[in-house]
């Protein structure tokens, strides 16, 4: 089942009102690229707190169409984090009630929801893709993001996904092969630079090694981190659904060590995986604390924004968050320097 509210669907340049709406950002990242948000279609699957910060910041940047798919109702723990529902909105489609709240936002973006279930057919995700430049799939399971992406990476849509695991979060992004604008900014009128970076399905950056880092660049990157969530991930991908018990840590470990030897990660920086993300992922990867999702949330925003206008660099190309020490990272798995 669908509900949209629509405008005229057909490439258009900014008008003077939009311009003056959004002058303050042409200002920071130029007309063109201003240009190319307002023309850009972005699809969103799962409507949750990492979701919800997504598209308060892309639908109030002035993108053109924003399609949104989940098929869920709103249930109590949604009030937290998810901030365009209201405890009266409780039981019904989670798309049916943000939707007034979400155009409410800006007038000038084309809003679609979809509440049927997402099918990972290549059929359906080739409909399902039809129009969209940028797709941001946000709290799903490894298997969904792997799927997603190839489809995307194989019809030349840009792809990013994210989401929280209680203090902790994540985000990657296969852009293929993307061209991007950069300029010092310490220097207005130093010229601009063209540079392309040439993205790998996530997939492929999984199995990437950290062979190539020196101690030092692989300390900083924080690998315990990265792979305390993707020991969860696994444990998803095994048992349907995420830990919630500290009774699976060791199945946990096991699993995040099985991952670090391929990795080869520096033994004098990591040998085994640490117990204490492991031990709070076991207990809290299934819930969502707004602080992080306003963060990580926040990121994917503006690392979409930078990938659809074509200005400064995206993340290249897997990020972690770890709330309580409040830092976050950026690995290049899989990644070549730009050219």
């Amino acid at each position: 089942m669908a509900s949209a509210i629509l405008h005229d669907g057909k490439e258009t340049a900014i008008t003077e009102d939009e311009a003056a709406l959004y002058d303050r950002q042409i200002r920071l990242w130029g007309f063109d690229a201003q240009t190319r948000m307002r023309n850009a279609s972005v699809l969103v699957i799962n409507l949750r707190g990492t979701a919800c910060e997504v598209i308060k910041n892309i639908v109030l940047a002035g993108i053109g169409t924003l399609k949104i798919l989940d098929e869920r109702v709103v249930e109590e723990e949604d009030l937290g984090a998810g901030f365009f529902f209201r405890e009266d909105d409780v039981g019904k489609k989670r798309v049916d009630a943000a939707l007034p709240r979400i155009a409410a936002l800006n007038p000038l973006v084309n809003i679609v929801s979809l509440s049927s279930p997402l099918s990972l057919s290549d059929d359906s995700l080739h409909a399902l893709f039809h129009g969209i430049n940028l797709v941001c799939a946000t709290d799903c399971d490894r298997v969904t993001y792997e799927k997603l992406d190839e489809a995307c990476h194989k019809s030349g849509k840009q792809f990013y996904c994210g989401g929280t695991m209680g203090w902790y979060g994540y985000a990657f992004c296969d852009l293929g092969q993307h061209s991007y604008v950069s300029q010092d900014q310490t220097k207005p009128n130093s010229p601009q630079t063209h540079k392309t970076f040439t993205y790998v399905p996530l997939s492929t950056a999984l199995r990437a090694t950290w062979s190539h880092l020196t101690k030092r660049d692989t300390k900083e990157l924080n690998p315990a981190v990265v792979f305390s969530i993707l020991a969860v991930w696994e444990y998803q991908a095994r048992h349907s659904s995420l830990p919630e018990d500290e009774a699976v840590v060791p199945e946990l470990l096991q699993m995040g060590n099985e991952l670090l030897g391929p990795a080869q990660i520096n033994k004098l920086v990591l040998k085994t995986l640490p117990s204490e993300h492991v031990e709070r992922l076991s207990t809290i990867a299934a819930a969502e604390l707004s602080p992080i999702c306003a963060i990580l949330g926040g990121f994917l925003a503006q690392d979409m924004l930078k990938a659809i206008g074509g200005r400064e660099a995206p993340m290249a190309n897997f990020f972690t968050f770890d709330g309580i020490l409040g830092g976050g990272t950026v690995c290049r798995l899989g990644m070549k320097d730009a050219v």
